[in-house]
């Protein structure tokens, strides 16, 4: 788990820490572990703030504009994939954008395949011959996690997940060790090993009435909070501001940032705080709902007499000008994400694995993308675009045990394990809750 900053350590604490393990997965091994191709334009640099920019050209290797094309080409080509999908169910073998930014589409043989070959290279991509489409990917996946269930625990424990590899056209299982018996449909060179790490850091937030004094102005996705429930505190990032069904404020965070779930939505719902420097400042709001299991995401609805500063649609570094949200993007394996965190702030990467299964501790995490991206405790919860789109939320990392990101970032350049952020999709956020809305302008 990506955890927050923590102070207390009574035994209702535990429950985060016990989430603190998470898997990891070699990038390299899906599509592309170290940055995109430089870009050979000279465009102007787009209305981007400078924090993105420097993040853009220092992790991605790409110009702001070439970031902005990419994460709006993979837009198509999510829409592309979702047709054909319905269209060509029996070739259709996934798509996503290539080391230089391009749009894919890989087919197999079989019925429409003519029919599909035609509709790609009309929409301007590139298609690709393989031997799987993606309904057979998907079956073998849901086999595996049937055998996997049915595996002493002997085996099972050091199995950590399991995802499409669309560019390979394979599964890609994630395990502590290489030498697991598994089923023969697994290509033993798709087998991920590394070891999950531990996370955890202590941060000591003092309490609202012990100082003097809050901060003002809009409240952006970024920015730092702290919950608190009774003794319970933990620090995380604000994600994206937005409305419910019933027109209330509210912003979309990480389920694991909520300190005692149980309460959630009753009278001793724990609170959502602002910060003032590394102390508390005033209440912003309460959790509304939250969600750890399958899916980890909170709904906290704030307070009335802060809404207005909470009507926005920016994504910033704290203190820093921001980028405005644009929209609600799909996860496409290849294209551009950045992430921003109260911790480590802007960082960039590339989405390496869509719909994917990883064991965070005790439970499974679904429908999960991720992207070479570090991340630390304390930006959990925190905004993670493409382009100006809203496309997750920081859930998990393989690195979340590291002082700093240099550190990890480094010896990802040495080995080709570059730190693995694991993100929770807004578009399912959003569909879980019929009416809740992300602020666009």
């Amino acid at each position: 788990m990506l955890l927050p900053r923590m102070r207390f350590s009574s035994p209702a604490v535990g429950r985060p820490r016990a989430l603190v393990r998470t898997a990891a997965i070699a990038a390299a091994a899906l599509l592309v572990a170290g940055p995109m191709a430089t870009s050979a334009h000279a465009e102007p640099a787009p209305a981007l703030p400078q924090e993105l920019i420097n993040a853009i050209q220092r992790d991605l290797k790409i110009s702001p504009q070439d970031y902005l094309d990419r994460a709006d080409l993979a837009q198509e080509v999510a829409a592309f994939a979702t047709t054909a999908q319905r269209q060509f169910p029996q070739v259709f073998a996934g798509a996503w954008l290539n080391e230089v930014g391009k749009g894919v589409v890989a087919l197999a043989q079989g019925n429409g395949l003519d029919s599909a070959r035609e509709a790609a290279q009309d929409a301007g991509f590139e298609v690709r011959n393989v031997a799987k489409s993606e309904a057979v990917l998907r079956g073998e996946k849901n086999a595996f996690q049937r055998w996997l269930d049915e595996q002493p625990e002997s085996v099972s424990k050091f199995v950590r997940g399991v995802v499409i590899d669309t560019v390979n056209n394979s599964i890609a299982v994630r395990a502590d060790k290489s030498d697991l018996p598994l089923p023969g449909f697994v290509d033993p060179a798709r087998v991920i090993v590394m070891a999950p790490p531990m996370a955890g850091e202590e941060a000591d937030i003092q309490r609202a009435g012990e100082i003097a004094g809050t901060a003002g102005g809009p409240l952006a996705a970024g920015d730092g909070y702290a919950s608190v429930a009774g003794r319970m505190s933990l620090r995380c990032s604000l994600g994206f501001n937005g409305s419910d069904s019933a027109g209330n404020t509210v912003n979309i965070t990480a389920g694991h940032c909520n300190p005692n779930i149980p309460a959630t939505g009753g009278a001793n719902s724990p609170g959502v705080y602002e910060l003032n420097g590394e102390n508390l400042a005033g209440q912003l709001g309460s959790f509304q709902k939250s969600v750890l299991g399958n899916q980890d995401y909170s709904i906290v609805s704030i307070n009335d007499d802060v809404r207005d500063r909470f009507a926005n649609n920016l994504v910033r570094v704290p203190r820093a000008n921001p980028i405005a949200v644009t929209g609600v993007a799909t996860p496409v394996v290849g294209a551009p994400v950045c992430k921003s965190g109260s911790r480590t702030g802007f960082s960039c990467g590339v989405v390496n694995a869509v719909d994917q299964v990883v064991q965070v501790g005790e439970r499974q995490l679904t429908q999960s993308f991720s992207a070479n991206i570090c991340a630390l405790p304390g930006d959990s919860g925190g905004p993670i675009v493409t382009g100006t789109m809203a496309l997750g939320i920081s859930s998990a990392s393989s690195v979340a045990d590291y002082p700093i990101c240099e550190i990890p970032n480094l010896i990802g350049l040495l080995t080709g394990n570059t730190p693995q952020l694991f993100a929770q999709p807004v578009s399912v956020v959003l569909s879980d809750n019929p009416g809740l809305r992300v602020r666009t302008n």
